[in-house]
């Protein structure tokens, strides 16, 4: 492994029981929202600022639950592994729009989850969060 990647992501769960997750431009799989921290930046900080530019979904700190830490080998870097601190975030009706570096999202049901590709972190360890 040649590096650690560290991220702030967003387990989004709507009112009807979908969960949200998206695709970066010129990745083949899904994930959840979120991104690196910026310089100073903390984890909560962080998932706050990349849910809304990712998806406009403007959320108060005080809305995010932690979910904990997880570690699984990254997605679109090979050879890395990514570290994600994780928060869980509940919405109203399934509204969001891809912005920035995202090209498409999506809002699964738990019965989609196998046929989507997703990254590691998300299959492994976060997107169980949705239904819980």
């Amino acid at each position: 492994m040649s590096g650690t990647i560290h991220v702030a992501a967003a387990v989004v769960v709507a009112d009807d029981g979908r969960t949200l997750v998206v695709r970066k431009r010129g990745a083949r799989v899904f994930q959840q929202p979120g991104g690196k921290p910026d310089a100073g930046e903390d984890a909560l900080a962080a998932v706050v600022r990349e849910v809304a530019e990712e998806t406009g979904i403007a959320a108060d700190p005080g809305d995010y639950v932690p979910l904990g830490r997880f570690t699984d080998d990254a997605a679109n870097e090979p050879g890395h592994r990514v570290v994600g601190d994780a928060f869980l975030l509940r919405v109203g009706p399934a509204e969001a729009t891809a912005s920035g570096e995202i090209e498409e999202l999506r809002w699964l049901t738990a019965a989609e989850v196998p046929d989507t590709p997703l990254a590691n972190l998300s299959r492994n360890h976060l997107i169980r969060f949705a239904w819980r």
